[in-house]
Order: structure tokens, then sequence, then C-alpha cells
């Protein structure tokens, strides 16, 4: 277990203020009662926060046939749609929301090449909320693998994020299971996923980033 380098300045400045704060207290007039509190509810925020950024290391089934799934969760959504951004067609769409308790680091779920990346502004709705996908903030980023086979991975900001790193970049090649980026706080990941795949998952499953194959290519 490791902490994404995205956490290490905002953990650092968190880790200073905190005992700033407690320093300050602890010379102050304060009872000792209030200072024990202040410092266990600092130690619990700090903890909260080091937690968000952990980056587990795991052992991924690696095989070009799999779709693996980008990010911790839950399975919100397993619907045809029709996907307007990017391939203006009929796709499977694939909803994984991602609570406060989930790792928020992405993974491509395919190797290939990277044909379309784009960063969206936009509202910070719930990310359960089925309007997230298109209003909210967002990042998409669309991947090939062969001629008719190229999938969309769509990073959604959630009520409380309001930062999404995205390390795409048009025609850059990438791995399966190779880091897309994180979202920090609260979040969602939409996968858009030709018709003719086999679908691996069901609705409610919770799923985890590079071990859940989400859908196999026919």
């Amino acid at each position: 277990m490791t902490i994404h380098k995205e956490g290490h300045k905002i953990i650092r400045n968190l880790l200073i203020i905190l005992i700033l704060i407690n320093l300050g207290l602890h010379f102050s007039t304060i009872s000792k009662v209030s200072q024990i509190t202040v410092l266990s509810f600092s130690a619990v925020i700090l903890f909260f926060v080091t937690r968000f950024f952990r980056t587990p290391s795991r052992n991924t089934p690696l095989d070009a046939n799999n779709i693996l799934c980008p990010a911790d969760g839950r399975i919100v959504a397993i619907e045809e749609t029709t996907e307007d951004e990017y391939f203006k067609d009929k796709m499977l769409q694939i909803s994984i929301f991602m609570s406060i308790w989930n790792v928020h680091v992405n993974w491509h779920p395919i190797e290939g090449t990277v044909e379309y990346y784009k960063h969206h502004s936009g509202k910070f709705r719930l990310a359960k909320h089925p309007k997230s996908s298109l209003e909210n903030e967002r990042a998409s980023v669309a991947i090939r693998k062969d001629t008719d086979k190229a999938i969309m991975v769509r990073q959604i900001a959630g009520a409380a994020a309001k930062r999404i790193i995205t390390y795409a970049e048009k025609n850059k090649k990438v791995n399966q299971s190779e880091q897309i980026g994180i979202i920090k706080f609260g979040s969602r990941v939409d996968v858009f996923l030709p018709v003719n795949v086999k679908i691996k998952v069901r609705l409610l499953d919770n799923v985890k980033a590079k071990n859940t194959i989400l859908a196999t290519w026919k």
C-alpha cells in the first residue's frame, strides 16, 4: 500500500496546519480536555485524508480478451445508451459509484492507444444522479485496441469532488491496468463498451479495480 503522488502535497500541508493548531492550543489557556479533543479530531482527519489517497498493490489478471474494471465501487447502472461525445453510436454503459471509503485511483481497462481525451468543466451533482455523466465536471478518454474494439472511460466528479486528475494524452499507447488518474473526494466512473461484448458484472455488484472483469470481447 502506497500513497498516491497527488496526495503528497495535500497531506503535508494538512499535517503542518494540524501541528500548528495543536501547538497553539497546547500553549494556550484552553483546558486539557479540549486540547485532547482537538488532537483526537485532528488525528481522525489526517487518517481519513491519508486513507483516501491510498494506492493498493494488486495482482492483476492481465488478459487481452478481458475488459477490466477501472475503479473500485459499486455497479449502479448497466444499460444501452447512445454515446454522443465521441463515438456517436449505441454502446453499453456501465457506471461505477465510488464512495468516500473506496480507493479513488483509476486504471485503464484495456491496452491500446488513446485516440480521444477531453476535460469538461461542469456542475457538482451527486455522482449517483443520472445526469451527472453529462452535466458534472468530467474527463473522457477513448482507447482503441483494434479497428473494431474501442471503449471510453469517463471520470465524473461528485458533490464533494473538486478536481479530476487524468494522465491521458492523445495518441499515447497505454497498458492494461496502467493508471488513468485519480478523482479527489467522491466520484463515479462510466465505461462505454461496444454492444457486442459479453458483460460479466451485475447491477449492485461491488467491484475492484484491476481485479474485476467487467466484460470480455466476443
